[in-house]
């Protein structure tokens, strides 16, 4: 699956915005534009838009924290029109990738709603295991690597 990460910048900020979330998924998924927020108002995350080619399929947000040495991957969202393509896997594999890459980097870690089992599905396709850990209400996972 070949996708690219990409700065949000304004000249992709209108095509961002408009990424829809299927509507049996919106309890569960950020919002583009929630995330964007957000990463403003945290300072710390990183939020890139998903490109299949030179199509938006979806958004990925993720950070170090240095002090605990740990990535997290905190949303990746696909749009509704390209579910079901493996978008969201291969990004949450790159971003993996892109953090375990970081010499300080002890860990990556991901957290998901445990009622939402779609949201989790991602996940488990790149090798995230449960930790039985729980962080805000949320099942805690980390990849897994053979």
């Amino acid at each position: 699956m070949a996708i690219t990460l990409r700065e949000i910048t304004m000249a992709r900020f209108r095509e961002f915005i408009w990424l829809g979330v299927a509507e049996n998924r919106k309890n569960h998924v950020a919002t583009g534009v929630h995330s964007l927020a957000e990463a403003k108002a945290d300072g710390v995350s990183n939020p890139r838009a998903i490109y299949s080619g030179e199509r938006m399929v979806g958004f990925v947000m993720y950070d170090f924290v240095s002090i605990v040495r740990r990535g997290y991957v905190t949303h990746v969202t696909v749009d509704s029109r390209s579910r079901g393509n493996g978008y969201d896997g291969a990004a949450m594999a790159e971003r993996i990738d892109r953090l375990e890459g970081i010499p300080a980097c002890r860990g990556v870690q991901r957290s998901f709603a445990p009622e939402s089992a779609a949201a989790e599905r991602p996940y488990l396709s790149v090798g995230f295991e449960h930790t039985g850990e729980t962080v805000n209400e949320e099942t805690v996972g980390v990849p897994v690597r053979s």
